[in-house]
């Protein structure tokens, strides 16, 4: 399968798309040649698969090396919690712990009289350890005092032993592989072959082990000489670890588009793989190097919880603290042709479900325990298609995962290694709102809550009326249908209640701002008086009558009789009537035109009209000075 890499650098952030053919594409030009500018899309027979993002200052710690202190050992988790100088400490289990001439106890076959864990640790003690997964949420990061050196074709491990090769190589390149590293001198160490050592020579790990050698040489000159805890060796950032990790030659090209960038990969490669650098592009175009390839419209879908199948159906995808969940729905796709059934609607629904599933977990680097909830199938021959297929597009997926077979309800339980945050947990932070649920309380939840709160609130208030600062939308909850619920509390606790708040309040705000005489209160509630001019945007049309309409000021409510033709428009209005929850007004003659509502809103009245008020008036005091010393408050 032909592959891309494209890699842009911002200011603010790194980030690489990996592109998969998906049927035919141009063949790529021969090394050396000058490429012509493409014509057309770029990404034409090509989709992103994977997505990774860096921010400055957030840049993942896994393959970091660290000087370390154990800052406690616990016997029932076989576990150690290190100090490595971050805000949490790092856990180290003891199938984790490496000492030289020491044989450690491993997870469920340590024996009773053997050594346990504080037997090879203990508080204090300073070791070298390397990050094998970032801290995720409440958790610190996982390390292990087994260090790994990772290099273009090979990883070596000073504490290991033998040559491994990569089980996603076919069979035969694998045993080629063992062939060409037989006999390397790994002065005592082990090494395990890459999948990017596809096609690689002898010459090629004799030549990259001395590059490792020397760099194991200058980590533990480092060790030395660093006091607890602190960093001693430092991962490749986001583009040459990436491109180191996959590039090969099942690669067209890397494509960059930041110069200096470009520069590292190809000193990298020249260094690592001559053969390859030629495929190492600088993005000179005019367009935006994600924005050519619809790379941007990928990142945006990261986010959505659905996710459209070619043939009308869609996916769900819902996270959770312990799992994320995929569910499976055939939408508007009904079947092909008259002869369609049921069960061939459903199987073609499941067989793109699966595919789409698997590039949406790597898309997403979605990690931990997974179930995919699949359409019933009638037929078990159908499930083991739909199974095959998932586990067929799971091979081109680098990060390990184990699949369950499809249970008797549809469903596809399946794990997938959690090493680093994913773009959806790096690009977003939890709603302060809900606070990560994705519902919040409704307002009519939160007027009945404080309709009982009132209840008990009143028994120990003397006061005849009561100024309550809520959200407009929750105090509308008291206030419509006549202020029918609003009567009944007032009939309940012997009390007359006024609102007061603007949309800007949370809407759980309850404050009680004033207590006092029904007619003190009210001076201070009640946001205009009759005869007040206000400048209003009128909204909508009255709900009984055609031709009024009505304007809203931080939910109270204003009907402007003959308003229905200026609806969307700003108008001065005269208030006639005044109640605790609506105001009746009408049109003013003069001040209606564009000029005379530029001076009303520069505080000017209009010409040729002495009488009328000064625009503070006129916005009346929902919008004037107690409004706002109201919201200060709160």
């Amino acid at each position: 399968m032909k592959k891309q890499v494209l890699v842009s650098v911002d200011r603010g952030e790194t980030r690489v798309a990996l592109l998969e053919a998906t049927g035919q594409v141009a063949a790529a030009p021969r090394p050396g040649r000058r490429r012509r500018r493409r014509a057309g899309n770029p990404a034409a027979g090509y989709r992103v698969a994977e997505l990774y993002l860096e921010r400055r200052g957030g840049r993942s710690i896994v393959g970091n090396i660290y000087k370390g202190k154990v800052d406690n050992v616990l016997a029932g988790l076989e576990a150690a919690f290190v100090d490595i100088g971050l805000e949490k400490n790092g856990f180290l289990h003891v199938d984790e712990i490496v000492l030289p001439g020491v044989e450690t106890p491993k997870r469920g076959r340590g024996k009773g009289d053997g050594q346990k864990i504080h037997d090879l640790l203990r508080p204090g003690q300073e070791i070298t350890v390397q990050v094998v997964k970032d801290p995720l949420k409440t958790k610190g990061a996982r390390l292990s005092m087994e260090l790994a050196i990772p290099g273009r074709y090979m990883v070596y491990s000073p504490q290991g032993e033998g040559v491994g090769v990569s089980r996603r190589l076919p069979d035969k390149e694998r045993d080629r592989l063992r062939k060409e590293a037989a006999r390397l001198d790994l002065q005592g160490g082990g090494a395990i072959i890459r999948t990017a050592a596809f096609g690689a020579r002898r010459e090629d790990f004799e030549r990259e082990l001395q590059y490792l050698f020397k760099l194991h040489e200058v980590l533990d000159k480092r060790v030395e000489a660093t006091q607890a805890p602190d960093l001693v060796f430092q991962e490749a950032d986001l583009s040459v670890r990436v491109v180191r990790d996959i590039f090969s030659e099942h690669f067209e090209r890397a494509i960059v588009d930041d110069e200096k960038q470009h520069q590292r990969l190809v000193s990298f490669f020249t260094r690592t793989a001559p053969e390859l650098v030629d495929r190492v592009e600088l993005w000179q175009e005019d367009a935006p190097l994600f924005e050519r390839y619809d790379v941007e419209r990928e990142i945006a879908g990261t986010l959505s919880r659905r996710v459209d199948l070619p043939s009308g159906g869609y996916l769900v995808i819902d996270y959770a603290e312990a799992l994320t969940v995929i569910d499976v729905n055939t939408g508007s796709f009904i079947g092909r042709g008259r002869g369609a059934r049921l069960e061939d609607t459903i199987t073609r629904t499941n067989l793109e479900a699966a595919e789409e599933a698997v590039r949406q977990l790597r898309l997403r680097d979605i990690g931990g325990i997974i179930v995919i909830d699949f359409i019933d199938m009638a037929r078990a021959k159908n499930r083991d298609t739909v199974l095959k297929t998932l586990r067929k597009s799971l091979d081109e997926d680098r990060t390990k995962t184990f699949v369950v077979e499809i249970s008797p309800l549809g469903l596809v339980e399946m794990t997938r290694q959690n090493v680093t945050e994913g773009v959806r947990e790096i690009m977003t932070r939890p709603c302060p709102t809900c606070e990560g649920e994705g519902v919040i309380r409704s307002e009519e939840t939160i007027a009945i809550s404080f309709e009982r709160r009132l209840r008990e609130l009143t028994r120990a208030i003397e006061a005849d009326a009561l100024l309550l600062q809520v959200n407009p939308r929750v105090s509308a909850v008291f206030t419509r249908d006549g202020a029918k619920i609003l009567r009944q509390l007032e009939q309940q606790t012997g009390k007359w209640f006024h609102f007061e708040g603007s949309e800007g309040l949370p809407l759980d705000h309850f404050r009680i701002t004033m207590e006092g005489t029904r007619d003190a209160v009210a001076e201070r509630a009640l946001p205009f008086r009759e005869g007040d001019e206000v400048l209003v945007t009128i909204v909508e049309p009255h709900m009984y009558n055609v031709d009024d309409a009505v304007a809203k000021i931080d939910g109270y409510i204003v009907s402007v009789t003959g308003g229905g033709r200026h609806v969307g428009e700003k108008r001065l209005v005269r208030i006639d009537e005044v109640g605790r929850t609506a105001a009746v007004a009408t049109l003013v003659a003069n001040g209606n035109g564009p000029a005379d509502l530029e001076r009303e809103e520069a505080g000017a009245a209009p010409e040729g009209d002495d009488d009328v008020e000064s625009a503070a008036r006129r916005r009346g005091r929902r919008g004037g000075r107690r409004r706002s010393r109201a919201q200060a408050e709160s």
